[in-house]
This record gives structure tokens, C-alpha cells and sequence, in this order.
């Protein structure tokens, strides 16, 4: 049972358009499943991570309904048959 991987609307053109990626590899954590979704669509990760390969600050991953930032991080556990939401970040005032 592979990893489903959700994309924003920003990030689709990165992916030929797609919303929904699964991955089919195990993935034990969210940066093995980012490093999966790198080997299809490697632009969608640039926008993702910053070259010091950590989250971008206006990007929130969450695993489930629990955004990595208040887990483990990058190192947050990926369960099979989980899903990983990437969002952009909404901030201003």
C-alpha cells in the first residue's frame, strides 16, 4: 500500500497537471516520501524545500491532519496508506 501525496493548485504544473500522486515505494518517513515524489516531479520538491532541504516557510505538510511542523518534522513517520497534504502557507493581514 503506497503513500498519496496531495498537491496545491500552484504546484500542479510541476506535476503535468496532477492533484494526486501515489507513491508506490515504502516511504518510512515524509522526507523519503519527498525524495520518492523528487524522483517523479523534481520541481514540485524545489518549491517545496529549500536547498538546505528543509519545509519552506510558507509551506505546511501535513501528515493525516497533523502538520509536520508540530511533530517530527521531515522525520514524521509516513504509516502505508498514508496521505501527505502540501499546502501553501496563507499569512497577511
Amino acid at each position: 500500500m503506497g503513500v498519496t501525496v496531495e498537491l496545491p493548485r500552484a504546484l500542479q504544473p510541476y506535476a503535468h497537471g496532477e492533484s494526486v500522486v501515489v507513491l508506490d515505494e515504502p516511504c518510512a518517513s515524509v522526507a523519503e516520501a519527498l525524495a520518492a515524489l523528487e524522483e517523479y516531479w523534481p520541481g514540485v520538491v524545489d518549491l517545496v524545500l529549500t536547498e538546505q532541504r528543509e519545509v519552506r516557510q510558507h509551506v505546511n505538510v501535513f501528515v493525516g491532519d497533523e502538520n509536520i511542523r508540530f511533530l517530527d518534522g521531515l522525520a514524521t513517520p509516513v504509516p502505508p496508506g498514508s496521505t501527505i497534504t502540501i499546502l501553501a502557507a496563507v499569512s497577511g493581514g
